[in-house]
């Protein structure tokens, strides 16, 4: 998605991180709450060859919030799009589960011990390393991942969704 500006640069269309930052996009899907929506949904990102790492479905009686996490979220944006979905980006902490008794404890309270509020959680789908992982929305996402980091957590990034 990028045009020739002048000789030797171009003009991509680009976020302002990288891959490896210590975050991973979540898109939330506003969908009418019908018979098959979240088939419809699954089926445009699975057949474009991108894998659901996690999703989570809150529902009313006339509409739904899809909550997705893909592999290569850049390309489910454009399909997302082209496809007419209304949809917001949200920064997610994705966390390790520790190998230690009550792993998602020592989670919450490390982020409770640094007045970080957690908006809501949910596992992921897909278990980068092979192992448990859960992720967060948080409302201080720098402070979470640098106060998690410090105390020995690991906070996976959009890399990690390939592994």
């Amino acid at each position: 998605m990028g045009g020739s500006i002048g000789e030797g640069t171009t003009n991509e269309l680009r976020t302002g991180r990288d891959r490896d930052y210590p975050s991973i996009r979540q898109f939330s899907i506003f969908s009418p709450n019908k018979v098959g929506a979240l088939q419809n949904l699954v089926r445009l990102i699975e057949t474009h060859r991108l894998r659901v790492c996690a999703l989570s479905v809150s529902d009313s009686a006339e509409c739904a919030i899809i909550r997705l996490v893909v592999t290569h979220p850049e390309r489910a944006f454009e399909l997302l799009e082209q496809d007419g979905y209304a949809f917001t980006e949200v920064d997610l902490l994705v966390v390790e589960l520790p190998n230690r008794p009550q792993p998602t404890l020592a989670i919450c309270s490390t982020l409770l011990q640094a007045e970080i509020n957690i908006q809501y959680c949910f596992p992921m789908t897909v278990r980068p390393y092979g192992r448990p992982a859960l992720a967060f929305k948080v409302d201080d996402h720098e402070q979470a991942s640098n106060v998690l980091d410090s105390n020995g957590f690991i906070v996976l990034t959009e890399n990690d969704l390939e592994a």
